[in-house]
């Protein structure tokens, strides 16, 4: 059985057919998803989703694209809102300096507040970050400092020094479907550096649709193949990489009940 650790189901592309993509999902052996929030409008449908669906959890957060319109969003609301049975983790959350839609000292104090959040909930971060290494780097090695939090780095697509800092601070790596994509040599290579207690994988549906399936919308299902290149390039047992990635997304995400 294989976990989606980062989805959205209520983007458009797979809202409007989430049974029919549940369904393709759990038949091609997912047993878990984790349906992730971007902004505060979301919240209360990806966690309505999660209740109705005893395989689906959820997140509580704001992406770095939207930290200029969600300034308001302080650390104890999203505590408050992490306390949802169903939510298991804060974010995502992080920075994205390559679109720069919100302003970067924004970003900046999202990112802090998301982890004070992660800090007092308990709860794993889920982070985003590209073209912002040295400052995600920076503010997580800072942040640990003064006080410990577990994170996840999802759809890692950086260089093998942020894998090393990320791992270094004690953080997971989660691939997506970009791994699979022809010039992603140095990410497959990078692949390599992560210890298997430390390995999730997820879609990021509905995009990024890892290869056979380009130029579709991503959907859960998708990240069996995604499992199959990396089983393929690690040398690993399809079943194994299945089993290992799913015991670490539950340990990771101990809210979460098998």
């Amino acid at each position: 059985m294989f976990v989606d650790s980062h989805c959205h189901l209520n983007y458009a592309g797979l809202a409007e057919r989430q049974q029919e993509v549940l369904a393709a999902a759990r038949a091609a052996g997912v047993s878990a998803m984790l349906n992730i929030s971007t902004r505060a409008a979301e919240w209360d449908a990806v966690l309505a989703t999660a209740e109705r669906e005893p395989d689906i959890w959820a997140s509580v957060g704001i992406h770095p694209h939207d930290a200029d319109t969600h300034d308001d969003i302080e650390t104890a609301l999203l505590v408050e809102r992490a306390a949802h049975p169903r939510v298991i983790g804060i974010g995502e959350t992080g920075l994205d300096y390559y679109y720069d839609k919100s302003d970067r000292d924004r970003q900046r104090a999202s990112f802090r507040r998301h982890i004070a959040a992660a800090r007092a909930a308990g709860l794993p971060l889920i982070v985003h970050t590209r073209d912002a290494e040295a400052d995600t780097i920076g503010i997580l090695g800072e942040e640990i400092e003064q006080g410990g939090f577990d994170a996840v780095i999802h759809c890692f697509t950086g260089s093998a020094e942020l894998a090393r800092a990320m791992l270094d601070l004690g953080f997971s790596i989660s691939l997506s479907g970009i791994v699979t994509f022809k010039n992603a040599a140095e990410l497959r290579a990078t692949a390599h550096l992560i210890p298997r207690e430390r390995l999730l994988i997820e879609t990021d549906s509905p995009f990024l649709a890892p290869v056979p399936h380009r130029g579709k919308p991503c959907e859960p299902a998708f990240v069996v193949d995604t499992a199959r290149l990396l089983a393929q390039e690690l040398e690993w047992d399809i079943a194994d990489l299945a089993r290992t990635t799913t015991d670490n997304f539950f340990n990771l995400f101990k809210k979460a009940i098998r």
